[in-house]
């Protein structure tokens, strides 16, 4: 009888796919003793659209717009990687004007997804405000994309060469009225949340990676940084015209997901002033050179290009073989490898804690499943 009475049972739950916090169609299997999490097993797959196989039936140019939907929250980002990819196989060279653009467009796009990321991290915690401020700034940006190509989430601004357009009258006197007013926008941020008692518990010694085992995961961006590991992309493999800048990488110290917080407020704060920085020197001239109007890069020829998106490092893997079409593309998603660091972060902590975790790794599932 006693034996009955005691006796207890792990209970497997699912999280997800529809659950506002898991920032998509994201289901994590778990595994609860009590409230107590004692395996977490992401399912993905809920979104793949098969980008990588239409990346081998489209020619080149035609693959851009894919790029936007796989990470639709820093679609320039991908823009960018997969045409810097394309330029490199085919020996194409953007002005210099392009390339001190794409710095500009790039940065903005990495304060816009960092934007999202808080106000959608601290609401998933209970801090709804911030959610609106976060916004709010969000906006702005968001408007000068749209002034710029007409489109506000989904760019398909970047072109094999160079730029689709010019910046349009005006449009670099507004982009340095958002710069103005970002750094107090940041302290704002800052001050409901760094010393919230409640954004403090939910959020220190949560989630802790250690360096090495950051770098055993294959781990990039905010979640690597975090950590105390000092790589980012801009800096090793400078592209663009990101050589020219001078910024500071932002580091942790304990690897929580406090730290990985700490280090996306000062990635805006940097992000500033490389934009202002690119227009300080930004050059005259083309922003499109010419290319052949069917890009057949010669057969054989093979590339892998990396850039530093929002999330981490972003990968294109492109091989020709002498038509206009690849013969093999490949995509390597920061989110898909980063979520991989889920299972263990997860392990102990409670069921509440989940949603931080999911949070502090900033997962776009479009760019998981691809």
């Amino acid at each position: 009888m006693d034996a009955t009475l005691l006796h207890t049972q792990e209970l497997e739950i699912n999280l997800g796919p529809q659950h506002p916090s898991t920032h998509g169609v994201l289901r994590v299997v778990l595994k609860l003793d009590g409230e107590r999490i004692v395996s977490a097993r992401p399912v993905i797959g809920y979104l793949h659209r098969g980008c990588e196989k239409l990346g081998e039936c489209r020619s080149y140019p035609q693959v851009v717009v894919y790029t936007d939907r796989m990470d639709y929250v820093a679609a320039f980002a991908g823009n960018l990687t997969y045409i810097e990819a394309v330029e490199r196989l085919c020996g194409i060279e953007a002005p210099p004007r392009a390339q001190y653009m794409r710095v500009v467009l790039a940065e903005l796009q990495r304060i816009a997804s960092h934007l999202l990321w808080l106000g959608t991290h601290a609401l998933d915690l209970g801090a709804m405000s911030v959610f609106l401020y976060c916004f709010r700034e969000r906006e702005m940006i968001l408007d000068l994309f749209e002034s710029y190509c007409g489109a506000r989430l989904t760019l398909n601004a970047v072109r094999v060469g160079g730029q689709l357009n010019d910046f349009p009258e005006g449009w670099v006197e507004e982009c340095r009225k958002f710069c103005e007013i970002l750094p107090a926008a940041v302290q704002e941020y800052e001050t409901l949340l760094s010393v919230n008692r409640i954004w403090v518990e939910r959020t220190k010694g949560v989630g802790v990676i250690s360096a090495a085992d950051a770098i055993d995961w294959g781990l990039s961006g905010p979640p690597l940084r975090g950590s105390g590991v000092d790589y980012d992309v801009r800096k090793a493999m400078p592209y663009a015209a990101y050589a020219e800048m001078d910024f500071d990488v932002p580091l942790g110290t304990h690897g929580d997901t406090y730290d990985r917080y700490l280090i996306r407020m000062e990635e805006m704060r940097q992000s500033r002033r490389v934009i202002l920085q690119a227009l300080d020197r930004l050059p005259g001239g083309d922003v499109r050179a010419k290319v052949p109007k069917r890009l057949r890069p010669p057969a054989g020829g093979e590339v892998y290009h990396v850039t530093e998106g929002p999330r981490g490092e972003q990968g294109v893997y492109l091989v020709s073989d002498g038509s206009d079409t690849a013969w093999r593309c490949r995509f390597r998603s920061p989110c898909f490898v980063n979520l991989q660091a889920l299972p263990e972060l997860a392990k102990g902590h409670l069921v509440a804690d989940i949603v931080a975790l999911i949070g502090t790794i900033d997962i776009v599932l479009g760019c998981v499943d691809r």
